[in-house]
């Protein structure tokens, strides 16, 4: 059985926020559409070390597969055209320990 896997997306800044909530109402049907669920949505409560106090996002799939398909998809895609750069942030997909 596959493990499970977890996008993690921690927004270091926005620089359009109008931007980003356009790709969010494109983004969320896509990736649901695609299996995803979200754990995590918001901004942190608390930062430690080198984080930020900003924006982070924990999504998680049924497998890194589902997860890369998901980001692959056109729904997505279309969606990252929307945000077109408008938030810097550290995108990463994860394979679950279990």
């Amino acid at each position: 059985m596959a493990k499970k896997a977890y996008w993690v997306s921690a927004y270091r800044s926005i620089k359009d926020p109008d931007k980003v909530a356009a790709y969010a109402k494109l983004a969320g049907p896509a990736l649901k559409a695609a299996g995803a669920r979200y754990l995590a949505l918001g901004n942190a409560a608390q930062a430690y070390e080198a984080g930020i106090k900003s924006r982070i996002v924990i999504i998680e799939f049924d497998s890194v597969e589902a997860a890369v398909k998901a980001h692959d998809s056109p729904g997505y895609q279309a969606a990252l055209k929307v945000f077109d750069h408008a938030a810097e942030r550290d995108f990463r997909i994860v394979e679950g320990t279990e």
